[in-house]
Protein backbone atom coordinates (compact mmCIF):
# COMPACT_ATOMS: atom_id res chain seq x y z
CA UNK A 1 0.00 0.00 0.00
CA UNK A 2 1.33 3.25 -0.97
CA UNK A 3 0.83 6.46 1.51
CA UNK A 4 0.51 9.95 0.21
CA UNK A 5 1.94 12.00 2.19
CA UNK A 6 1.85 15.41 0.38
CA UNK A 7 -1.29 15.79 -2.09
CA UNK A 8 -1.67 19.12 -4.54
CA UNK A 9 -4.64 17.81 -5.79
CA UNK A 10 -8.85 17.38 -4.75
CA UNK A 11 -9.58 14.11 -2.70
CA UNK A 12 -12.10 12.70 -3.67
CA UNK A 13 -13.13 11.17 0.12
CA UNK A 14 -13.33 14.34 1.23
CA UNK A 15 -15.32 16.27 -1.40
CA UNK A 16 -17.53 12.67 -0.70
CA UNK A 17 -17.97 14.02 2.83
CA UNK A 18 -18.17 17.58 2.40
CA UNK A 19 -20.79 17.06 -0.25
CA UNK A 20 -22.73 14.51 1.91
CA UNK A 21 -22.69 16.88 5.16
CA UNK A 22 -23.50 19.83 3.10
CA UNK A 23 -26.49 18.12 1.86
CA UNK A 24 -27.74 17.27 5.51
CA UNK A 25 -27.52 20.87 6.81
CA UNK A 26 -29.39 22.25 3.65
CA UNK A 27 -32.29 19.30 4.38
CA UNK A 28 -32.34 20.34 8.08
CA UNK A 29 -32.19 24.02 6.86
CA UNK A 30 -35.39 22.51 4.48
CA UNK A 31 -36.93 21.09 7.46
CA UNK A 32 -36.66 24.19 9.59
CA UNK A 33 -38.23 26.62 6.74
CA UNK A 34 -40.86 23.61 6.33
CA UNK A 35 -41.77 23.42 9.96
CA UNK A 36 -42.29 26.99 10.33
CA UNK A 37 -44.84 27.81 7.48
CA UNK A 38 -46.42 24.49 8.93
CA UNK A 39 -46.70 25.87 12.54
CA UNK A 40 -47.42 29.28 11.48
CA UNK A 41 -51.05 30.01 10.12
CA UNK A 42 -50.41 33.39 8.36
CA UNK A 43 -47.24 34.29 7.38
CA UNK A 44 -46.57 38.18 7.17
CA UNK A 45 -44.26 40.39 6.69
CA UNK A 46 -43.43 40.95 10.39
CA UNK A 47 -43.43 37.08 11.56
CA UNK A 48 -41.09 36.93 8.82
CA UNK A 49 -39.09 39.58 10.03
CA UNK A 50 -39.35 38.07 13.72
CA UNK A 51 -38.51 34.47 12.27
CA UNK A 52 -35.24 36.07 11.07
CA UNK A 53 -34.56 37.63 13.72
CA UNK A 54 -34.11 35.35 16.09
CA UNK A 55 -29.87 34.68 16.02
CA UNK A 56 -30.11 30.91 15.85
CA UNK A 57 -32.15 31.31 12.64
CA UNK A 58 -29.77 33.43 11.75
CA UNK A 59 -27.16 31.16 12.48
CA UNK A 60 -28.78 28.81 10.67
CA UNK A 61 -29.35 30.37 7.28
CA UNK A 62 -25.49 30.96 7.27
CA UNK A 63 -24.69 27.68 8.01
CA UNK A 64 -27.03 26.77 5.03
CA UNK A 65 -25.88 29.22 2.71
CA UNK A 66 -22.00 27.96 3.48
CA UNK A 67 -23.01 24.21 2.92
CA UNK A 68 -24.63 25.81 -0.46
CA UNK A 69 -21.76 27.23 -1.81
CA UNK A 70 -19.33 24.41 -0.41
CA UNK A 71 -21.78 22.14 -2.47
CA UNK A 72 -21.83 24.12 -5.20
CA UNK A 73 -18.10 24.63 -5.74
CA UNK A 74 -17.97 21.24 -6.06
CA UNK A 75 -20.47 20.25 -8.09
CA UNK A 76 -19.28 22.88 -10.66
CA UNK A 77 -15.47 21.53 -10.14
CA UNK A 78 -16.88 18.13 -11.20
CA UNK A 79 -18.99 19.64 -14.23
CA UNK A 80 -16.18 21.45 -15.72
CA UNK A 81 -13.60 18.79 -15.06
CA UNK A 82 -15.61 16.02 -16.86
CA UNK A 83 -16.53 18.82 -20.01
CA UNK A 84 -14.97 21.52 -20.40
CA UNK A 85 -11.31 20.09 -22.20
CA UNK A 86 -9.32 23.15 -22.45
CA UNK A 87 -7.69 23.63 -19.27
CA UNK A 88 -7.28 27.50 -19.94
CA UNK A 89 -11.39 27.61 -19.96
CA UNK A 90 -11.92 25.48 -17.55
CA UNK A 91 -9.62 27.39 -15.24
CA UNK A 92 -11.41 31.15 -16.11
CA UNK A 93 -14.74 29.31 -15.41
CA UNK A 94 -13.40 27.35 -12.59
CA UNK A 95 -12.18 31.06 -11.26
CA UNK A 96 -15.57 32.94 -12.22
CA UNK A 97 -17.43 30.89 -10.41
CA UNK A 98 -15.73 30.43 -7.67
CA UNK A 99 -15.29 34.89 -7.33
CA UNK A 100 -19.22 34.97 -8.04
CA UNK A 101 -20.07 32.04 -5.26
CA UNK A 102 -17.94 34.14 -2.82
CA UNK A 103 -20.01 37.39 -3.51
CA UNK A 104 -23.13 35.19 -2.90
CA UNK A 105 -21.52 34.56 0.25
CA UNK A 106 -20.34 37.98 0.92
CA UNK A 107 -24.05 39.57 0.01
CA UNK A 108 -26.03 36.17 1.45
CA UNK A 109 -23.98 36.96 4.84
CA UNK A 110 -24.65 41.07 4.43
CA UNK A 111 -28.29 40.42 4.24
CA UNK A 112 -28.46 37.72 6.47
CA UNK A 113 -26.97 40.14 9.63
CA UNK A 114 -28.46 43.58 8.25
CA UNK A 115 -25.73 45.38 7.84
Amino acid sequence: MVNVVVSAGRNGVHDFILLRASAIILVLYTLLLAGFFVVTPSVTYDVWQGFFACMSVKVATVLALLALLVHAQIGVWQVLSDYVKPAFLRGTLQIFFSVTLLAYLVFGSLIVWGV
